[in-house]
């Protein structure tokens, strides 16, 4: 797994290397102070995941997932930052983040979380989703019927996985289906929620009851 760590404290970039340095599975591949170098040494380095800091100097962590996102869609975004402020949060997700977990997490649930981005499974601190989930559903819940109406039985299922936490190849193996039927299941569910990515077919499928929330 290829990291990159993008924090403007030298202190929290340093000790989050030595932490993923640890794990033999894990290579931290650049660090950046901002979010326009995160850019461009995504760029240079095409990482499977980048560890980002929200508040920074010049461009902050939200504009820079948007830029990541929308250039390298390959790329996850793990927001890891001091603020559980409901704008900063929502933001961050609307711009493509793959999770957003708060830096005093403990030690290994940081290194949990980095893991199973890169798998594919959705991170979001227990300490603020609830109310991202609320934000995203308009304080209203809404009734299964909106959601299941739209998809089918079988999308369903795969949506109800999906906003679980399985990456693809669980959910195959839950459903005894094969990976690429799932990441066909799961691209017509996009266009059919109009979403973009995990994250928000999860807020979803979580707000109408679908899956733990």
């Amino acid at each position: 797994m290829r990291v990159i760590i993008c924090d403007d404290q030298a202190l929290i970039r340093d000790g989050l290397q030595l932490l993923l340095d640890l794990e033999r599975e894990i290579h931290v591949v650049g660090k950046a102070s901002d979010g326009s170098e995160a850019v461009e040494l995504v760029a240079q380095t095409q990482p499977d995941l980048v560890l980002m800091d929200l508040k920074m100097p010049g461009m902050n962590g939200v504009e820079a997932t948007r830029r990541i996102r929308q250039r390298f869609p390959g790329v996850k975004v793990l927001v890891l930052t001091t603020f559980d402020d409901d704008e900063w949060l929502f933001d961050a997700l609307r711009a493509g983040a793959a999770g957003y977990i708060l830096k005093d997490t403990p030690r290994q649930d940081v290194v949990k979380a980095v893991r199973g981005t890169v798998a594919g499974k959705t991170f979001i601190d227990p300490a603020v989703a609830g109310r991202v989930l609320d934000r995203a559903a308009g304080v209203t819940k809404q009734p299964d019927t909106l959601v299941t109406e739209r998809l089918s039985e079988r999308e369903v299922e795969v949506l109800q996985l999906l906003a679980n936490g399985l990456n693809n190849r669980d959910i195959a193996h839950r459903l005894h289906l094969s990976e690429g039927t799932v990441r066909n299941h799961v691209s017509v569910i996009f266009a059919k929620l109009e979403v973009t990515d995990r994250t928000q077919a999860a807020i979803i499928a979580i707000r109408h009851g679908l899956a733990d929330g």
